[in-house]
């Protein structure tokens, strides 16, 4: 007899051994009496010894029928506990939840969610790897990423929360020092700060070639240049949007811009998703409902 289907025999006998009748344990476990009946005599056989000494009006146990109903107690209350303690810590909003997130996301969103919703949930933990690196979370150790595309991989479940795309904007007070350009080709006479080695900014004209005194592998310090009057940026809008709203940063030749892309949130196919999970990802999509 096979390990899974000794132990499921085992707990009906356990059932018949408590109730001491056929009759009562078929109906508490909702089986028919014949095939409870045939469950233990294949108990019987397996342990080469009757169990249970059968009569018209009563069952009684035979002395081997009592010890294995003694560790039948034991293995059916430890099933009953961990089926207790998987229950709780599945849907208990609790523990580490393990995130993957573009940088720029993370600075501007991510941990201001992740900061609310503990206030919510305190027993919540969060482990974030901000990158662009594009793990595979069939793979990868995390619950879920936040992911910049026009294509989520067809193997996850992925709810699209915003699209962007990326805009020119400088401080007012750069634009009154050297003008506000009017076309691709006044690029060329301003200081154009990138965030990549690159010198090509993609836009709806054409290709722009800039220069600039800058070029710097960090998004948030371009930003600070920008702000500081220092140069014109290509930067994600999301990224800067409290700044422009502010009027620290103005958008230039906003009629170059190109369709960008989509901020998806994706997570495995999951048939029971946890509680904390459903909980953040309905947390997040509230959030980001008006982007």
């Amino acid at each position: 007899m096979q390990q899974h289907k000794k132990i499921e025999c085992l707990m009906l006998f356990v059932e018949i051994a408590q109730q001491l009748s056929f009759t009562k344990a078929a109906q508490n476990l909702s089986i028919s009496k014949g095939y409870l009946s045939d469950q233990i005599r294949k108990l019987e056989a397996e342990f080469k010894c009757p169990l249970l000494v059968r009569t018209t009006r009563s069952v009684r146990l035979t002395p081997e029928g009592e010890k294995i109903l003694e560790q039948g107690k034991k293995i059916k209350a430890t099933m009953l506990d961990l089926d207790r303690n998987v229950h709780q810590e599945h849907n208990a909003i609790s523990g580490s939840l393990r995130i993957t997130a573009p940088i720029l996301f993370t600075e501007r969103f991510l941990l201001d969610i992740c900061h609310d919703f503990k206030l919510i949930y305190p027993d919540i933990h969060f482990i974030i790897d901000s990158s662009y690196t594009n793990y595979d979370l069939n793979q990868d150790d995390f619950d879920l990423a936040f992911r910049a595309t026009l294509q989520p991989p067809q193997n996850m479940v992925a709810k699209e929360l915003f699209s962007y795309q990326h805009c020119l904007c400088a401080s007012p007070e750069y634009l009154a020092e050297y003008g506000t350009p009017q076309n691709i080709n006044d690029l060329s006479s301003h200081h154009c700060l990138s965030a990549v080695e690159t010198q090509i900014w993609p836009l709806k004209s054409a290709d722009a070639i800039i220069k600039g005194w800058l070029t710097i592998n960090d998004h948030h310090l371009l930003k600070l240049q920008a702000l500081a009057g220092r140069g014109i940026i290509r930067v994600a809008n999301y990224y800067v949007d409290r700044e422009l709203k502010e009027g620290r940063l103005q958008k230039v030749l906003e009629n170059e811009y190109i369709p960008g892309l989509s901020i998806y949130l994706l997570h495995p196919q999951l048939i029971y998703p946890s509680a904390k999970l459903k909980a953040f990802i309905a947390f997040v999509q509230e959030r980001l409902a008006s982007q």
